[in-house]
């Protein structure tokens, strides 16, 4: 059961402060029928990530990677935004969230109605050529069981981070710059273990946010970083969140000067 008491004391800080980022991860699609990467029944239960994960895997054997891309690929096309998402696209329109930092690459937030969101990891929807870079998008491309091609011949990758790659600049030049200037930091449905992504939370920290943690379990952030942990679903406690602030906090639209 969610804590009550935890989500009023996490709405009190965002509307005091009313200056929220957010930083999601996987965890926060699940409901919506994407597949996490760790723990029981992640992607990476099924797929060594070692051999279908990384640039040099995909450069090696396309065909072997692409055979879990699919798996993704599929899962993002039939992915609808759940609570959480919608939840977090209702605080940007109170006043109360600017921002999203997320490391998925599933869309649902843009979906969901969120404006301003930093794809941290790149995102499935789009597909760019190992050689000549030209982007196309996913769904013209893909067939079943195969290899997507360029034009110029070459494989296509998903526009998407894996490891070994760098995280493309400007996203992470934006994300820093969010993170390290917001009084709030909500952390949701990530761990938030892998570089350079875990610097994130520990940016706002040092730079005087509060950190407010939204995963099932505790985390390392839990107990290094965190000021509220709140335990259970994200939808959940986004929706009541939600509903908190909507009492104490009028929309955006509606705090304009009166004459």
């Amino acid at each position: 059961m969610v804590s009550l008491d935890l989500v009023r004391k996490a709405a009190r800080l965002l509307s005091g402060r009313r200056d929220a980022v957010a930083l999601t991860g996987a965890g926060i699609s699940v409901e919506s029928g994407i597949p996490a990467f760790r723990g029981a029944q992640g992607l990476w239960e099924k797929y060594d990530p070692g051999e279908y994960a990384t640039l040099h895997a995909f450069m090696r054997s396309p065909r072997k990677v692409w055979s879990m891309l699919s798996e993704l690929l599929s899962a993002c096309e039939g992915a609808t935004p759940n609570g959480a998402h919608l939840g977090l696209a209702a605080l940007e329109r109170m006043g109360i969230l600017r921002s999203i930092i997320t490391q998925n690459v599933d869309g649902l937030h843009q979906a969901a109605g969120s404006r301003r969101v930093i794809e941290y990891h790149g995102n499935m929807d789009a597909l760019v050529c190992v050689s000549c870079w030209k982007r196309f998008p996913a769904r013209d491309r893909c067939a079943e069981g195969g290899v997507p091609v360029c034009e110029c011949g070459q494989i296509l990758k998903p526009d998407v981070v894996l490891f070994g790659e760098p995280i493309p600049w400007l996203a992470q030049e934006q994300a820093e710059e969010e993170a390290g200037s917001c009084g709030v930091l909500l952390v949701i449905g990530t761990s938030a273990e892998v570089s350079p992504a875990c610097n994130i939370p520990v940016l706002s920290r040092e730079a005087g946010a509060a950190v407010v943690e939204i995963n099932p379990e505790p985390t390392h952030l839990t107990r290094t970083v965190t000021d509220i942990h709140i335990p259970g679903p994200a939808s959940e406690i986004v929706r009541i969140l939600v509903s908190e602030l909507s009492r104490a906090v009028l929309p955006l639209s509606e705090t304009g000067p009166r004459d």
